[in-house]
């Protein structure tokens, strides 16, 4: 019962991250930084962290040759392909638009997880899903109506798609290296194989970046996309696959809408309404019905 409440307490925190990082991000993309070289930033930093990290556990090893490639391959999906695809998109397109793709990717892990790790889709869990997209969409356009999706560009909602369909299919991957080896073990060697994917594109984006041009405050978002969104949201994602299905975690995605407009509530830029009550609802009822393990 504790670990569970740990489990859902770390996802509730990977959701409140992301829900801000749409527009901590694209605050600071691309005028002030590049959007892929802030994933090599990314890329980078977590290489270090973990790394240093993972001194203070005792040394464990990968065991065969078949368990790199397929840490490899997460590397691609959910760090490299997954990093720049969506900060690419994002700045590109508007937050709404990039928040409203998003809300495929628990239905790619739902299909993934049936064709990868023969999980039997059940009722609860479909009507979980449909119960959190419905309520998501809801929420994103009563909080956002005043906005127009047109101010999107398809390249970027293309980008953003793809991305969704990448961190998807990493979700479902990398649990059976989860399962495996520990988390920090396995975190460490997906950035350290993701540096190596990610790096060449980044370096291209360097001459476009200029140091003195940045102002004080993005700073300050930069370190929110590090550390909370970087180092945090990758370590309590891959911990909570330990003891989660995909399913579940990926789920959790409904979530970021509803925390940053409550954020926006909190902070007196939004106001509550029915529709968003509503919503809220939805999303929490459908992720009940996806931890639904019977």
């Amino acid at each position: 019962m504790k670990r569970g409440i740990f489990v859902h307490g770390a996802l509730f925190l990977v959701a409140l991250l992301y829900g801000g990082n749409y527009v901590i991000a694209k605050a600071i993309m691309p005028e002030y930084f590049p959007a892929i070289l802030i994933v090599l930033f990314r890329v980078l930093f977590g290489v270090l962290f973990f790394w240093i990290f993972s001194f203070f556990f005792p040394n464990e090893r990968i065991r065969s040759t078949s368990d790199y490639l397929q840490i490899a391959l997460c590397a691609l999906l959910g760090i490299a392909t997954n990093q720049m695809l969506f900060f690419k998109g994002l700045s590109l397109t508007s937050p709404i638009n990039a928040s409203l793709v998003m809300t495929v990717t628990p239905i790619l892990v739902l299909i993934a997880s049936r064709i990868v790790l023969k999980e039997k889709i059940k009722g609860t869990k479909v009507l979980g899903v449909l119960l959190g997209f419905s309520g998501a969409i809801l929420l994103i356009y009563s909080s956002f109506g005043n906005l127009d999706v047109s101010q999107g560009d398809w390249r970027g909602d293309l980008m953003v798609f793809a991305n969704a369909s990448s961190y998807g299919l990493y979700l479902v991957m990398v649990k059976p290296l989860i399962e495996k080896y520990r988390t920090t073990t396995v975190v460490k060697w997906l950035f350290t194989f993701g540096l190596f994917m990610v790096a060449p594109f980044g370096l291209m984006e360097w001459p476009n970046f200029t140091v003195s041009q940045v102002p004080d405050w993005s700073w300050l978002n930069l370190a929110y996309i590090l550390i909370g969104v970087t180092i945090l949201a990758y370590f309590l994602n891959a911990w909570a696959l330990n003891y989660a299905n995909p399913s579940l975690v990926g789920i959790y995605i409904y979530l970021q809408p509803i925390l940053a407009t409550t954020i926006s509530i909190l902070l007196f830029q939004d106001i509550l309404t029915p529709e968003k009550i509503a919503s809220g609802l939805l999303i929490f009822l459908g992720v009940y019905f996806v931890s639904i393990r019977k």
